[in-house]
């Protein structure tokens, strides 16, 4: 994998930021629960990559009757 290839990295800041203004502390908690996205810790520091963050909020899609017939009638 070349640097370019690689996802940027965020703190929790700004993850929490990222994932539409959540609180730092709700990643904190989701950490200590083994909940929430994927994260890489570095001693002390916790860094989340954005594809990670990317993945997760999309798993969380929820279809909407609407939603789903305007994707059925495509």
């Amino acid at each position: 994998m070349t640097l370019e290839q690689k996802s940027p990295r965020l703190d929790t800041n700004a993850a929490a930021d990222y994932l539409g203004g959540l609180s730092p502390g709700t990643l904190e908690v989701w950490r200590s629960l083994g909940k929430g996205p994927r994260y890489v810790k570095i001693g002390r520091r916790v860094f989340y990559e954005i594809r990670d963050l990317d993945s997760f909020a999309a798993a969380r899609v929820v279809e909407t009757r609407d939603t789903a017939s305007i994707l059925l009638n495509r």
